[in-house]
């Protein structure tokens, strides 16, 4: 896609949406990266719904051991993983505790290093926990991104590489939650809503003839 496109289309999402923001509750670093764990492969709106009262109790590391696996799991047994997801969260606040002080790093190598944190994790982390202008790609934004002409790559790795060259730097700080917030709500996998669609005149997905 042309750069001059590009620039049209963040123009757009920023016109939309100024500011926007991650749509997982948390009160602090360390809640924040747990509710990232506990968002893989599961909805933000699922992981809400249990995160209020168990962050009420278990907003540290430590308290969180204190809680204990058994525990987490029974809070968090709605969830898809739940029984992996438990045992990451136990394993990482442990680590927390022993490597950084009871605080989550903000090296990214250091946060692959975590049970339960990828590569998509950190970023997250870095970019809605820090400020960080760095671009996570999950299954929205790998989506939206190849669907609509931004990038044509076949693999995450190498989405998240062409997303970083082509994104001009002063929308990448809040490119992410465009695209997750636009596959999320119009540019939907399985009925995208493209009569509504706020770039329709600029994207190049070649079957733009969907009904809302």
């Amino acid at each position: 896609m042309e750069s001059k496109k590009v620039e049209l289309i963040f123009e757009k999402f920023q016109e939309s949406n100024p500011i926007p923001k991650i749509e997982l509750n948390y009160t602090n670093h360390f809640t924040l990266l747990v509710a990232i764990v506990l968002s893989a492969r599961t909805t933000d709106v699922s992981v809400n719904k249990v995160a209020k009262e168990l962050f009420n109790i278990t907003d540290t590391p430590e308290k969180m051991l204190n809680f204990g696996q058994n525990e987490l799991k029974k809070r968090i047994s709605s969830i898809g993983l739940y029984n992996s997801k438990a045992r990451n969260i136990i394993a990482l606040s442990k680590i927390l505790i022993n490597r950084y002080n009871g605080k989550v790093p903000t090296d990214f190598d250091d946060l692959v290093s975590l049970p339960g944190v990828g590569r998509k994790s950190a970023n997250v982390f870095l970019n809605s926990g820090l400020g960080i202008p760095t671009l996570a790609v999950d299954t929205h934004v790998f989506r939206v991104s190849n669907r609509i002409g931004l990038v044509k790559e076949k693999d995450v790795f190498k989405t998240e590489q062409s997303l970083l060259n082509v994104v001009p730097k002063k929308y990448l700080l809040y490119a992410h939650h465009w695209l997750v917030l636009h596959g999320r709500y119009a540019c939907k996998a399985q009925k995208p809503s493209c009569e509504t669609c706020i770039i329709h005149d600029l994207c190049e997905f070649e079957c733009k003839r969907y009904k809302v």
